[in-house]
């Protein structure tokens, strides 16, 4: 895959269309049901799909999305069952971007170039991967390059340099952190966040994207004007956990999904 064809830089080569970027875990509570919810929530106007590879040591993470990993664990699920799932994805024709996020230690022992390199063979666009520093990410940055794809960087509320030197050599699109701490559903979002995404904005040519706390389609409607896309986690995670008796049996899984497509829609809805 080159760049050109990368479906991050064409969704985002038309800037004055906010993008909405859904995030579940691979394998929550199975791989038959992430299936079933990534497709719905393709159809449901999820521009981008992040899909998280569960990890025993989740730091980044709030409660919603750490019982999410431990569920998926109980499953078994691997890197190999998440590149699996997207090859299935894209043979089923989801054309949604496919971002996968996993912490580094998963990456590591997999191998780092044959990581990057079955990401582009299954279809994928990207990683995030949070406990990977700027100072440390070279080889991955190399590895992702030769094959088309993005390390999304995250930038939270920090110095002007600090700022600037990620926004420089961000690439796909930029993970602005909405607050301090972990992920999780938050009531009110941060009074200075306009003014952190301005001066993101200024550091970087790459599209912006923000997340961690956002659960509300009024949430996403105020967070809107000030990036180029909004990212939910958490909220939609939690849905899942409340349906998750129904998601796996195969009689009911049907009218779960229905339900958090209706939630993921509304919630997408919100940008347009």
């Amino acid at each position: 895959m080159t760049a050109a064809t990368n479906r991050i830089d064409r969704l985002f080569a038309d800037r004055s269309r906010k993008r909405f970027i859904p995030f579940i875990t691979v394998g929550d509570p199975t791989i038959e049901a992430t299936f079933q919810l990534v497709t719905a929530m393709a159809e449901a106007g999820a521009d981008v799909i992040e899909l998280g590879i569960p990890y025993s040591d989740p730091l980044a993470d709030g409660p919603t999305i750490q019982r999410a990993s431990q569920r998926a664990l109980e499953n078994g699920v691997s890197i190999a069952d998440a590149l699996q799932l997207v090859s299935r994805l894209r043979q089923s024709k989801v054309e949604a971007g496919i971002v996968l996020f996993s912490y580094f230690n998963p990456v590591l022992q997999y191998g780092v170039e044959r990581f990057f390199a079955e990401m582009a063979a299954h279809g994928a666009d990207g990683v995030v991967i949070p406990d990977l520093p700027i100072e440390e990410n070279g080889p991955c940055v190399a590895a992702a390059k030769q094959n088309g794809l993005h390390v999304i960087s995250l930038v939270a509320p920090t110095s002007e340099a600090r700022i600037q030197t990620i926004g420089e050599q961000a690439t796909g699109f930029l993970y602005c952190v909405s607050s301090l701490g972990v992920t999780g559903a938050r009531t009110d979002l941060r009074e200075d966040l306009a003014d952190f995404l301005q001066r993101v904005k200024a550091s970087t040519s790459a599209p912006t994207a923000v997340g961690f706390g956002i659960s509300t389609p009024e949430q996403v409607r105020a967070v809107a004007p000030h990036a180029d896309g909004v990212i939910v986690g958490s909220a939609i995670v939690q849905q899942i956990e409340n349906y998750e008796n129904e998601l796996k049996d195969p009689a009911r899984m049907p009218d779960a999904v229905e339900k958090i497509k209706t939630f993921v829609h509304q919630l997408a809805s919100a940008l347009q």
